[in-house]
């Protein structure tokens, strides 16, 4: 077998691999597996950035735009922790519920009822789950045990 065949015959292999298991990935996620999450936090924020700011601050438009305050969501799922923004005042989650969400284009599609009806969230953070409940449990410490954090006077003489 020369050289030539034998490059012929490993780039069909390897087509043949990618084929088989990489284009049955590809569709799970074009298809959309929705996963489960519970909405923790809820607090009013700045808006997610438009996605053409840089042309809309140059086009020369004469009205400066007036900042609105969008909901921004913590979502705890198994294995990651979201924080999302909303791109309208409009866009209202409830918490304490288990919501289906997945990634589609950069943003994070979360499905509100059984109709299907989808709304779109800008992703302002990733954290993994454990690093996140190990903060939280740090938080807590903290508040349950006040006598145990140093405050700046004792900071300063010591």
């Amino acid at each position: 077998m020369n050289e030539a065949s034998r490059k012929a015959t490993l780039a069909r292999v390897t087509f043949c691999l990618v084929l088989v298991f990489g284009v049955p990935a590809a569709w799970a996620g074009q298809i959309g597996i929705y996963q489960h999450g519970t909405v923790v936090r809820m607090r009013m924020g700045d808006c997610a950035a438009p996605r053409h700011g840089f042309m809309a601050a140059f086009s020369g438009a004469a009205t400066p735009a007036v900042p609105e305050a969008c909901p921004e969501y913590t979502l705890v799922s198994d294995k990651v922790v979201f924080v999302i923004v909303g791109s309208s005042s409009g866009q209202l989650v409830p918490l304490a519920d288990v919501i289906d969400f997945r990634l589609h284009h950069n943003e994070l599609d979360v499905r509100l009822d059984d109709a299907g009806h989808v709304n779109k969230f800008s992703i302002r953070e990733m954290v993994l789950r454990e690093e996140w409940d190990l903060v939280q449990k740090h938080v807590a410490d903290r508040l349950d045990h006040p006598s145990r954090t140093p405050d700046a006077a004792s900071l300063r003489t010591e």
